[in-house]
C-alpha cells in the first residue's frame, strides 16, 4: 500500500512541476494554485510513506519518479528535445529507482 502512495505521490510532483511553466513566474493564478495544491499533496503523500519505507528510498524513488515524469511529458507536451544523453540519463535514473524497489 505504501508503494502506491508513492505513486500518487510521484504523480503529484509531476503535476507540480509541470505547472511551474504554465504559471509565468507565478503571475497567473490558477497555475498558480495548481503549483501550490500539487506540491502540498505530492509531499504529504509522500510523509504518509515514511512510516513503511526508508526515507532514502521514498525520497529517491519520489524524486526519480518525478523526474522520469516530467522529462517525458515535457517532451510530448512542450516539445522539448529528444536526445540519446537525455534518453541515456532518464535509463539511469530508471535503473537507479527500480534497484531502489
Amino acid at each position: 500500500m505504501a508503494w502506491l502512495v508513492l505513486l500518487a505521490a510521484a504523480a503529484f510532483e509531476i503535476a507540480f512541476a509541470l505547472s511551474l511553466k504554465p504559471s509565468e513566474g507565478f503571475s497567473r493564478l490558477w497555475p498558480t494554485v495548481g503549483v501550490l495544491v500539487f506540491g502540498v499533496i505530492s509531499v504529504v503523500l509522500l510523509a504518509k510513506t515514511l512510516d513503511r519505507l526508508p526515507v532514502g528510498t521514498a525520497y529517491a524513488v519520489w524524486t526519480g519518479l518525478g523526474s522520469i515524469g516530467v522529462v517525458g511529458l515535457g517532451i510530448l507536451l512542450f516539445g522539448e528535445p529528444v536526445t540519446p544523453a537525455r534518453l541515456a540519463c532518464i535509463t539511469l535514473i530508471v535503473t537507479g529507482v527500480v534497484g531502489l524497489r
